[in-house]
């Protein structure tokens, strides 16, 4: 057993680790400014976006707003858990490489 902590695979790519950057700054988020943030199309942020659903780091809400059906995200408590010591594995081992 390592006591070094894990990085999260689900958190780890880039542009998941993004989005949970974008949404660690907030209490939610809408799906359109996440993906416009992260700079990547619908259908990539989708894939992103059920990952991290199906992980447990995100609650995905969807909320009718001026005839138009809007989704908005946010991390749950465990995901913001989650990449705050995902976070703090990146920074342990950027320290080491010095």
């Amino acid at each position: 057993m390592s006591l070094v902590p894990a990085l999260d695979p689900v958190i780890h790519a880039p542009g998941r680790l993004q989005i949970c950057g974008v949404l660690a700054g907030v209490q939610d988020a809408e799906f359109a400014m996440v993906r416009d943030a992260i700079g990547v199309s619908d259908s990539v942020m989708s894939k992103h976006v059920k990952l991290l659903e199906e992980a447990g780091h995100i609650a995905v809400s969807k909320v009718a707003s001026g005839g138009r059906q809007r989704t908005w995200l946010k991390l749950t408590p465990g995901g913001r858990k989650a990449f705050q010591a995902h976070v703090a594995e990146l920074t342990r081992l950027a320290g080491g490489a010095r």
